[in-house]
């Protein structure tokens, strides 16, 4: 009977990364350069993301405006309210109302162009009238509101916005503004170069409740689309 003799290498005394057989060419393994990338975080201030940046300047007390995110539309509000005395004339949206008390302000008090004005400032991501237009400033004392109004639109036209609607609330015991609606909102159109059918103005007693029902103070509230143009 024939006996086979097998007999084989001794296994290696020292594991090394030296492959045992030759390999060809094509299967010979590759040098892998890995490319690190350093991740920076930002970190943004909230004012970043703003509508605009303001600029005032002190002299003219005049607002620019820089761009930043453009939108097609933005939505402001506005709210004022003023106490009522006697011996003050009652202006509302630029129109004298006959009355025997008026509002006590630094400029002429006109609680619905003041509201006006927040709620374009507020859309574009301004400051508040009080901060563009201070009350301690002689400069402003007793000034027509129209001042504001133009100011206002100036910045949205800068901005690249016109008006695309706007509806207004006036909060008042006394008078009735029934009958000077037409007349307010001739002069709103005008001031803000906008067609009459897209401003509304509604106006609400109080119901004899605190100080708005006591005839004692009026306010005003005011929303306002802004349209890209």
């Amino acid at each position: 009977m024939a006996s086979f003799l097998y007999t084989c290498s001794p296994l290696p005394t020292k594991i090394t990364n030296k492959p045992l057989f030759p390999l060809p060419s094509s299967l010979k393994p590759r040098t892998l350069s890995l490319r690190t990338t350093t991740t920076t975080t930002l970190s943004v201030s909230a004012t970043a993301s703003t509508a605009s940046s303001v600029e005032v300047n002190e002299s003219s007390s005049t607002v620019r405006s820089s761009k930043s995110k453009s939108l097609p539309f933005r939505v402001g509000h506005g709210f004022d309210l003023h106490r009522l005395e006697p011996g003050y004339p009652l202006i509302i949206g630029g129109i004298n109302i006959p009355h025997d008390r008026g509002c006590e302000a630094h400029s002429d008090g006109d609680v619905l162009l003041h509201c006006v004005v927040d709620a374009i400032l507020g859309a574009l991501g301004l400051p508040d009238i009080g901060m563009i237009f201070p009350d301690n400033d002689p400069k402003w004392k007793g000034a027509p509101s129209s001042v504001f109004i133009k100011e206002a639109v100036r910045l949205m036209h800068e901005a690249g916005y016109e008006i695309g609607n706007l509806d207004a609330t006036l909060i008042l015991q006394r008078p009735k503004l029934s009958p000077h609606k037409d007349a307010i909102k001739a002069n709103l159109s005008e001031l803000l170069g906008a067609d009459s059918s897209v401003l509304n103005l509604k106006a609400k007693t109080h119901e004899k409740v605190d100080s708005l029902g006591e005839n004692r103070s009026i306010a005003a509230h005011t929303v306002v689309l802004l349209m890209k143009k």
